[in-house]
């Protein structure tokens, strides 16, 4: 019998939404107990190598918890998503990439302020995602950065527009958008942007960048966020391993198993 463990994200890596990202991984464990299989969940940080399965569905991100699902993809396991694949969200690597391949992302310099995140790993602390308004601010931003020992930061210019969220599962079709929602917000970071204004933008196109970006990162299960500017121009502000798909859970669950039962088919 085929045996799932759910690995759940430690929660310092889930910040204001920690059961939104237990309840997608447990709607995506609930198809393969439908399927038969027996599930089993555990938490990143109590992860083992003793821990076996053939299926590994995992939010990890510590770098103990991920070098341990090498191990287990090394022994035959299959992972989702893929530990390479995670390690290389950084944020400083993402934005890399999308300069490196054209990608279209915020301009480095501009004249409405900056953002300055946090680029070795995922953001933890609402003081990992900054916006200053000024020069000045950027200063003091980046000086708080290092005072926390924090040397690797992104600083990108603001970009103007509707605040979009996208989420993906590759290989199966499912691609969906929404707006930033007005009743959930991790840090309040989208209130910058102000009110939604609803510019027409081509969301095939963002989905073909967004796809392309996964397949570049390594990633099957991802989302992220973009601006999109009055003229329908988007630039790509935050691409992410395996969100909460929250307005979307349960297509996004029945795409993510069908996705990993292509991989076992293969």
């Amino acid at each position: 019998m085929t045996h799932v463990v759910k690995v759940y994200r430690a929660e310092r890596f889930s910040p204001n939404s920690a059961d939104r990202d237990r309840a997608i991984i447990d709607a995506a464990g609930a198809r393969f107990a439908s399927q038969g299989c027996t599930i089993e969940g555990i938490n990143e940080d109590e992860l083992d190598a003793s821990d076996a399965a053939d299926i590994f569905l995992s939010m990890a991100r510590t770098p103990r918890a991920l070098g341990i699902l090498r191990q287990k993809e090394a022994e035959g396991g299959t992972v989702i998503n893929r530990p390479d694949g995670v390690a290389a969200c950084r944020r400083s690597n993402i934005d890399r990439l999308m300069r490196s391949h054209s990608l279209p992302v915020a301009p480095l310099s501009g004249t409405c302020g900056y953002w300055l995140k946090r680029g070795d790993e995922a953001a933890q602390y609402r003081e990992d995602v900054v916006f200053a308004r000024n020069e000045t601010e950027k200063d003091e931003a980046l000086r708080r950065f290092k005072d926390r020992g924090v040397a690797d930061v992104v600083e990108t210019a603001h970009v103007r527009g509707d605040v979009v969220k996208f989420y993906g599962v590759q290989d199966t079709g499912f691609f969906r958008t929404y707006h930033a929602d007005a009743n959930f917000s991790k840090f309040g970071d989208e209130a910058v942007n102000g009110a939604t204004r609803h510019y027409a933008f081509d969301a095939e196109q963002l989905q073909n960048d967004a796809e392309r970006l996964a397949t570049l990162v390594g990633v099957d299960v991802y989302g992220g966020d973009c601006i999109v500017r009055p003229d329908g121009t988007y630039a790509i502000i935050d691409f992410n391993d395996w969100p909460s798909f929250a307005r979307c859970r349960e297509e996004a669950a029945d795409a993510i198993a069908a996705k990993v039962n292509a991989i076992i088919k293969r």
